[in-house]
């Protein structure tokens, strides 16, 4: 009788963490990156206009030193944590996009087509209420270098992420 509980309680708390959108084991997500957005066209050249120049029209950093995005990024929506720390950046929480929905679009375009397939199974995009509830909480006074590996260490042990996204870009030396 007492492994009927546990298997109750067991399933009731995965139940609980599948609502809730938490997976235990990430895999890359098999999603159609454009109905993740309402305006593709739109999301994309808002990446273009206010993160390319600095990321890369495909998000492929190398060599600067930020993170590069492409195929990894959606790694970061492994947690809620980290999927915060997408929103609260600096340069996206104080974005000039100003209409919380168009923000939420051009992360989405992000996660979802830079990312090319590394969100878990089972990622919601942002909505127009997450970002405006995330991007009031900017990261502020913080090395943010150091906050990101803090999370990439996260997902690489929660998230079963590959060992390179600890990584601003692959073949980055430490």
């Amino acid at each position: 009788m007492r492994n009927f509980g546990a298997i109750c309680t067991a399933l009731m708390l995965g139940a609980g963490a599948l609502a809730f959108g938490l997976t235990l084991h990430a895999a890359p997500a098999q999603i159609d990156p454009h109905s993740v957005m309402s305006d593709p066209a739109q999301a994309r050249s808002d990446y273009i206009e206010h993160c390319g120049g600095c990321h890369g029209i495909r998000g492929d950093t190398v060599p600067a030193h930020l993170p590069e995005l492409e195929g990894r990024v959606g790694w970061f929506m492994c947690t809620p944590e980290a999927r915060a720390y997408l929103i609260r950046l600096p340069n996206v929480a104080h974005s000039r996009i100003t209409d919380n929905a168009e923000l939420a679009d051009m992360m989405n375009y992000v996660v979802f087509v830079l990312g090319e397939g590394s969100a878990p199974v089972g990622t919601r995009p942002f909505t127009a209420d997450e970002v405006a509830h995330e991007r009031v909480h900017a990261l502020t006074n913080m090395n943010l270098t150091a906050e990101r590996l803090r999370l990439a260490n996260q997902l690489v042990h929660q998230c079963h992420a590959p060992e390179s996204i600890r990584q601003l870009y692959p073949g980055e030396k430490q």
